[in-house]
């Protein structure tokens, strides 16, 4: 796989589709703070990390997807914007809200991850992984 970001954001896009519960992602550090971020700014109700059902020696991420009173998702659309391909990085001057402060941009900087908000704040850039609304 060249692109597992992409992968999860492509899981919890699909599962929302289809008014899935929880969704399941393979385990790594970068996936587990994007989710822990995504959780924090209330975009999903829950993250934990499990042990893999299929190989015992390997663990997964189990993400527990937030709807509103309707049944609707919170989560709208979740659109990647730095691919391994075409990496895009912003200094904090270059960051706009997303959809006027309705979305969140996840960015990745010296730091560690933060939302386009906080970056702004602290006038710090970085590369944008993806938008979320």
């Amino acid at each position: 796989m060249t692109d597992p970001i992409a992968d999860m954001l492509t899981r919890i896009r699909n599962a929302t589709l289809v008014s899935k519960e929880k969704v399941v992602v393979p385990y790594s550090k970068l996936k587990y703070e994007i989710l822990k971020l995504l959780e924090e700014q209330g975009w999903i109700k829950k993250v934990k990390v499990v042990n893999s059902k299929k190989n015992k020696i390997f663990k997964d991420i189990e993400v527990i997807l937030k709807y509103g009173a309707e049944g609707e998702p919170v989560i709208k659309e979740i659109k990647r914007i730095s691919r391994p391909g075409r990496r895009v990085y912003k200094s904090y001057k270059e960051i706009k809200p997303v959809l006027n402060g309705f979305g969140m941009a996840v960015i990745s900087t010296s730091l560690g991850l933060m939302t386009d908000k906080q970056a702004r704040k602290r006038k710090i850039g970085g590369e944008i992984l993806f938008e979320i609304s």
